[in-house]
């Protein structure tokens, strides 16, 4: 089944990059994001949120995971090709390379032109922060954050668990994702229902953060400094950020770029002075945006071939062991 997964994990990294995620098809994100909505709807209220929250995130869970491994179980039986098929098709809808590379040139091309405006308003599109104030470096810097984080989010960390568990696992990740971002917010209203998911969140993308800002400098020389340093910027910076996995990306991408990225942001108005990551040897600037676009591609390049390499190690470790076995 392994060789069966990395087909299938190849075959849907092409569509991705081919198709992406066209805003009119039919997507099981959706889907995922009505169930959380109706279960936060009714449950997210009252005493004991934080058990409440456990249990949507459980519930969402086993539901994502039993449909996904029904379908991929019965199209196996019909036929291996078809479960290879189908299979691909559930593990392109779990990334998002395609569709973040064009958010992040939606950004870019107003921004080349000097329309600021227009670059704020792109921004304001695929980031949380206060966008209307921001100037050209800011801009920037908001798209190249996005890139770098959502590297691992997005794409990386989808295929990691496609590759331990195929489409089910994948989109078990997909769904623990979409919890987080629905409800693993510190505030009022999600900080005890939304403890697990973000909890969750966290766990699963442990391994493919680390995975990926390690790729990304494997990958990318740096441009403004030798290797060496590269490699202390992201050990030094990497645990900076609050997120216990997003840093791994930004601090990466700030060394390979020469950068700093973090620092002020806005939120609804109110300041948020995130930790700096890498060192300022040069401004940040609208085409840095397609460089982090570079790194991305590199990355997950890589990451496709890692994923290869340890799966079949992982085959041929398991037909050894089979055929070596006295029982």
């Amino acid at each position: 089944m392994m060789i069966y997964h990395l087909i299938a994990i190849s075959i849907a990294y092409f569509i991705d990059r081919l198709v992406g995620d066209p805003p009119q098809w039919p997507h099981p994100v959706r889907w995922i994001g009505s169930l959380i909505s109706f279960l936060e709807k009714y449950l997210n209220h009252g005493k004991n949120k934080r058990l409440k929250g456990v249990l949507m995130l459980l519930f969402v869970l086993l539901i994502v995971f039993s449909i996904v491994l029904l379908l991929i179980a019965i199209s196996y039986r019909i036929h291996p090709i078809a479960g290879i098929a189908i299979e691909s098709i559930i593990i392109a809808t779990t990334i998002a390379q395609k569709s973040l590379k064009e958010a992040a040139l939606e950004v870019h091309a107003p921004l080349e032109k000097g329309d600021l405006a227009g670059a704020r308003i792109k921004l304001s599109y695929i980031v949380g922060r206060d966008t209307d104030s921001l100037n050209e470096g800011e801009i920037a810097r908001g798209a190249i954050e996005t890139v770098a984080e959502n590297t691992s989010d997005g794409v990386t960390a989808p295929l990691f668990w496609a590759l331990i568990g195929g489409a089910p696992l994948a989109m078990v990740y997909r769904a623990t994702n979409t919890c987080d971002s629905m409800a693993g917010y510190m505030n009022e209203r999600f900080k005890d229902f939304g403890w697990a998911s973000a909890k969750w969140d966290d766990v699963m993308n442990w391994v493919p953060s680390r995975i990926t800002g390690i790729l990304m400098l494997i990958g990318t020389k740096p441009m403004k400094m030798e290797y060496q340093r590269a490699w202390k910027i992201l050990f030094r910076d990497a645990k900076k950020h609050p997120s216990p996995n997003s840093g791994w990306g930004e601090a990466a991408v700030a060394a390979i770029l020469g950068i700093q990225l973090g620092g002020i942001n806005y939120y609804k108005g109110i300041v948020s002075n995130r930790a700096k990551m890498g060192d300022p040897l040069v401004p940040i600037q609208a085409d840095h945006i397609l460089s982090a676009n570079k790194i991305l591609d590199k990355t997950v390049f890589l990451f496709l071939l890692l994923l290869w390499i340890g799966g079949m190690m992982v085959e041929f470790a398991f037909t050894w062991f089979k055929s070596a076995a006295p029982f």
